[in-house]
């Protein structure tokens, strides 16, 4: 068996130990020890990663391999990762873990919520070891469905509506995915599916013979990866979806699921049609600047903590799409680390926001006051979540959106450079709606007499959120060994955007 597909291998264990288990603590047995191999599996990787990348600094992935699925159509079961790959299985391993803990006294159903938490789970890792473009589909698709009942049955609010128009958004989303998969497939005459043969199709040459298809099956398919990746006007999914789910699972819907759609955006859509991005991408920069500026805007008029942490997700998402069709290598490597930082990030706020409300039983902030003397470890917690969401140096988000930004400013033209300024505002509106919720939620006085008597984090709350916090500042001081990774993943794809700006004229 291949090394990588011990990814996809664990989850299945887990559901079988899952299956199996009779009581509480067997389950919490079971996702302890499946989320601590993963999060081990991923530290190897990166290690393992890094020495062989060492010794074979050619080949475009590493720890390949690949059999036969569906010979009639030449699909196959095909894995391999690069830099960009490693760093989102690491991402996804710390929150699957960190998740299970911040899930640790959920009930009723507890047992079957874990069941659909690790399918989803799974679908992610399998997503990101895949080269093959059906391969990838299918694990995108079995990480989208168990969403419609981890909302459904165990969301608050309007869990119902958020959960069927999360489901029928983004399978929408998954229709023009893979109508623009088809298209790459017959497209390109590679007869494969594997992106880095398609990539790689009559030695370098631009695959597509006929521009104009390449253009269509281009806006197909990074509208689709866009969908997920809460691109504008098709985010309106992601602020209900947050709201309503879970803890664990808005730390992995926010954290992880979203990172699938600026991933296959850069992956599969910019990497397999360059020409196509170079003519078509300065219309999806337009959307994605206005999803920047938008979200953080309608950040600042919510009053529901976990609505101005999804529309903060709408701004940093949009960030890591503007950074993508910037197409240089620095805007590219910043792109990645946004993932990341927001990833982290994001998991801690929604982890912090359900224990604020699993103790207040409420979510608006005109109804919080004076937690920091209630609850001091949470509110010191919610404290360094904010500083790393407004990009406070030393934290992850500094360097992710200085990255982005000065990538984005050594783009030559004057339509690069006013988007990049539109961009860079999003700072100060986050800075406005942060500083004023953590100054309304945990200072003052506190006016509810229930709330007075409510009590601190317990021990697994504490832990899941220490490591959070201690991911978060690891990646804004130590960031040169993840830009270093990330590099030798973007790299390859950027060179192949911009040799396609040789054969076409592009208009910024």
């Amino acid at each position: 068996m291949n090394f990588l597909s011990i990814f996809v291998l664990i989850p299945l264990l887990m559901l079988l130990g899952l299956w199996v288990a009779r009581n509480l603590n067997q389950v919490r047995g079971v996702m302890v020890a499946g989320s601590t191999a993963l999060l081990a599996l991923a530290v190897y990787l990166v290690f393992a990663f890094l020495e062989a990348r060492e010794a074979d600094k050619v080949s475009e992935m590493l720890f390949t391999a690949s059999f036969n699925w569906f010979p009639a159509l030449n699909i196959k079961y095909s894995v391999g990762v690069d830099g960009i790959s490693v760093a989102m299985l690491l991402l996804s391993a710390i929150i699957v873990f960190t998740g299970t803990f911040a899930s640790w006294q959920l009930k009723p159903l507890t047992k079957e919520y874990f069941l659909w938490f690790t399918l989803l789970s799974m679908g992610v890792f399998g997503f990101f070891i895949s080269v093959d473009l059906f391969a990838m589909f299918m694990f995108y698709e079995i990480a989208l469905i168990p969403m419609y009942l981890l909302i459904g049955i165990w969301g608050s609010g309007k869990k119902e509506y958020s959960a069927m128009k999360l489901t029928l958004m983004l399978m929408g989303g998954s229709a023009f995915l893979m109508c623009g998969i088809f298209g790459i497939y017959y497209g390109t005459g590679a007869a494969t599916m594997n992106i880095v043969d398609i990539a790689n199709h009559a030695n370098g040459a631009v695959p597509f013979s006929n521009h104009s298809l390449e253009n269509l099956w281009f806006v197909f398919t990074f509208t689709g990866f866009g969908v997920l990746g809460a691109m504008f006007p098709f985010h309106t999914w992601s602020p209900d979806g947050h709201a309503s789910a879970p803890t664990a699972v808005s730390m992995l819907h926010a954290g992880v699921l979203m990172k699938l759609g600026g991933y296959g955006c850069f992956r599969i859509a910019m990497y397999l049609m360059p020409e196509a991005a170079n003519e078509l991408g300065w219309i999806f920069l337009c959307l994605t600047g206005i999803s920047v500026v938008y979200g953080a805007f309608s950040a600042c008029v919510q009053t529901d903590l976990k609505y101005i942490n999804a529309y903060s997700s709408v701004s940093h998402c949009g960030l890591v799409l503007f950074a993508i069709l910037m197409m240089n290598q620095v805007a590219a490597t910043g792109a990645i680390l946004q993932m990341l930082s927001h990833g982290l990030m994001t998991a801690l706020f929604f982890a912090l926001i359900g224990m604020i409300y699993g103790r207040t039983h409420t979510r608006d902030v005109r109804e919080l006051s004076g937690l920091m003397k209630i609850m001091p470890f949470l509110a010191v917690c919610y404290v360094i979540a904010g500083l790393a969401n407004l990009g406070l140096p030393g934290l992850s988000g500094f360097v992710a959106e200085m990255t982005i930004f000065v990538g984005s400013f050594s783009n030559v033209g004057n339509f690069y450079t006013m988007w990049t300024i539109i961009a860079c505002t999003s700072i100060v509106i986050t800075a406005v709606y942060i500083l004023r919720l953590v100054g309304k939620i945990l200072y003052g006085v506190c006016e509810n007499e229930h709330h007075k008597l409510l009590t601190d984090a317990t021990w697994d709350e504490r832990f899941s959120v220490v490591c959070l916090i201690l991911c978060v500042a690891g990646l804004g001081l130590t960031p040169w060994w993840m830009s270093d990774l990330i590099g030798t993943g973007t790299q390859p794809i950027i060179d192949v955007i911009n040799s396609a700006k040789e054969f076409l004229y592009v208009p910024f």
